[in-house]
């Protein structure tokens, strides 16, 4: 019996969550420097998982395309490369349909899947842009961690809840990174 309520409360604690682990370190970290609560940052790490599942789970979608989802607040943010419109919108229809998302950001470019090479271009730029960021000190109360940066194709997309101020000063430093090629804003402005 006693074997068989733990199994049940174990059931029920994992009711909902995601299939992703949660690192209670960078989650603590986040809370502290960020404007999101704990359910918050959870439930926008089970959208990105829960979407990743869902596209993986059709083989040939996964196949065909490279697709990227981020969330924040319940906005999921969509980017990569779908070599026809059809496969894009099913992209973004099966994100759609994922528990909590508010609001979708299609931002699926009509290209075969982009190459190590550009990927790894994309992921440098990204730590040198977070880099800038943890250098900015003009702004009372700011934090680096308000501000999710995600790269593709050297376009730069933002996210996040900022002052419009704070949202001004991270746009005009992102400018003057080389290879950015576009800044595209999916912040919240908190005034």
């Amino acid at each position: 019996m006693k074997k068989y309520l733990v199994s049940l409360i174990g059931l029920l604690a994992l009711n909902g969550c995601t299939t992703t682990p949660i690192n209670e370190t960078e989650l603590a970290a986040e809370l502290a420097q960020g404007r999101r609560n704990r359910e918050q940052i959870i439930s926008d790490r089970a959208i990105e998982a829960d979407s990743y599942d869902e596209l993986n789970g059709d083989k040939a979608l996964a196949a065909q395309t490279h697709i990227n989802v981020h969330a924040f607040d319940g906005a999921a943010l969509v980017t990569g490369e779908a070599p026809t419109e059809a496969l894009r919108s099913k992209v973004i229809n099966i994100v759609r349909l994922v528990d909590d998302v508010k609001l979708v950001h299609n931002k699926i470019a009509i290209a075969a899947p982009s190459g190590m090479d550009s990927r790894a271009s994309d992921a440098q730029l990204a730590v040198d842009i977070r880099a800038a960021l943890n250098k900015i000190r003009t702004l009372q109360g700011f934090s680096p961690a308000m501000v999710k940066v995600y790269v593709e194709h050297g376009v730069v997309y933002l996210m996040g809840k900022v002052h419009r101020n704070e949202g001004t000063v991270v746009i005009n430093l992102v400018r003057y990174q080389p290879n950015v090629k576009q800044i595209i804003t999916v912040f919240a402005y908190l005034d």
